[in-house]
């Protein structure tokens, strides 16, 4: 689950009592994409309200059947009181991705700063997210120069940074090129944020991550705790296809997805998914693949001309609120994310992980798997070590 903000709600009410005392909360239980644009839509429309209109007013009537305005809810129904505290960090925040996700952690009311970093135009973005009325202040830092100021006092760090997939490339592409910048916004993290949780975007995520690690070896502030490869985006797709296969209602369902980030590393647990749903061994691999090629089929639909920017932004906002909720108190919180982990041979490895206020709290075991997981697993683990090892050994050779 996640929790999002109303801008009228909370800016009228200053943050200082529970947003479920506003009169347009209602809980709902997101982590899909209908659920995550309803509740936009709901901030959206809140956001046109900016007085409190009178009791039984045509206005106020109109504002109660508009339905959700603001949502927070854990899958316990836990109502916490958001506070609005933690600095947040985009670096490639003017990219395809940057700028979604900026927009996205704007509407969150736990964060207080959001800082968008990238080599240009970041300026431009803030600017534009500026106008926006929530209570989150924003701020564009442009150049190297500027990155340190953008990074200090940070809590979360987030990095898209990069390029894109385009048709014909591979992760090893992306590699050559995406490497050095990873390595370099790490190392700056480590100057002006060492206490700070990095979510690690930047593809291919089963190398930077590992990259990451060294550079916060070298610098001495490694903790394995507060480093996460983003893989929610599998999660989310691995649900989505999952769902719509067996006519079920997205919302309520749930599919573990383990491995890493990458192809065939990329593994749906869909023998442990609920509502359990007997499928035949065709449509499992299907499902398998589809989810594991999911980056690829939207870079042949956009012919080009991009790679899958907004689902992305829409799962790195996800899992940025997880943490975020786990750092402000609240309990329970389970995402799947890469990680350093000792469950497999692989010295990092996506499964589901209990999140708490300092990071990792929990890594959890796979689980009973079918004879085809199992199979999976082992076919990619050669892949999976080699990309792991090739970030440990670039970031060694710096």
């Amino acid at each position: 689950d996640i929790s999002l903000g109303c801008a009228h709600c909370w800016t009228r009410r200053g943050g200082g009592e529970s947003i479920a005392s506003s009169p347009h909360y209602t809980s709902v239980t997101p982590h899909t994409p209908q659920k995550m644009s309803a509740a936009m839509a709901s901030c959206a429309a809140n956001a046109r309200a900016f007085a409190k209109p009178a009791i039984g007013s045509k206005r106020s009537n109109a504002l109660r059947r508009a339905g959700p305005r603001v949502v927070t809810a854990s899958s316990r129904r836990h109502v916490m009181t958001a506070k609005a505290e933690y600095k947040v960090a985009v670096l490639g925040a003017a990219g395809g991705i940057g700028q979604s996700l900026s927009l996205l952690l704007k509407m969150n009311p736990l964060i207080s700063d959001l800082a968008l970093y990238d080599i240009v135009n970041t300026p431009g973005v803030a600017a534009d997210l500026s106008h926006t009325n929530t209570t989150c202040s924003v701020k564009g830092y442009a150049g190297e120069e500027q990155l340190a100021d953008a990074l200090k006092g940070c809590d979360l760090v987030i990095i898209p940074a990069g390029v894109p997939r385009k048709p014909g490339m591979t992760r090893d592409d992306l590699f050559k090129i995406n490497a050095g910048i990873v390595a370099g916004l790490t190392q700056a993290c480590a100057e002006n944020c060492p206490k700070a949780m990095i979510n690690m975007i930047s593809n291919p995520v089963n190398s930077t991550v590992p990259i990451a690690a060294e550079v916060l070896k070298k610098k001495g502030v490694y903790d394995p705790k507060k480093l996460f490869g983003v893989t929610t985006l599998d999660v989310v797709r691995a649900k989505t296809f999952y769902a719509e296969k067996n006519g079920l209602e997205t919302a309520k369902v749930d599919v573990p997805v383990v491995g890493g980030h990458a192809g065939i590393t990329i593994l749906p647990l869909l023998s442990q998914a609920t509502p359990a749903v007997a499928m035949t061994d065709d449509v499992i691999d299907a499902l398998t693949k589809r989810t594991q090629d999911g980056g690829t089929e939207v870079v042949a639909a956009k012919a080009g001309k991009g790679s899958a920017t907004l689902s992305m932004a829409y799962a790195g906002a996800l899992f940025a609120d997880a943490c975020l909720r786990a750092k402000n108190g609240e309990a329970n919180v389970v995402e799947c994310t890469y990680v350093e982990s000792k469950v497999t041979e692989a010295p990092f490895f996506a499964t589901k992980v209990t999140l708490g206020k300092e990071g990792v709290e929990k890594i959890h075991g796979l689980g009973e798997l079918s004879a085809y997981e199992q199979k999976a697993l082992d076919a990619m683990m050669p892949e999976l070590k080699d990309s792991i090892n090739k970030g440990v050994e670039f970031a060694k050779s710096m």
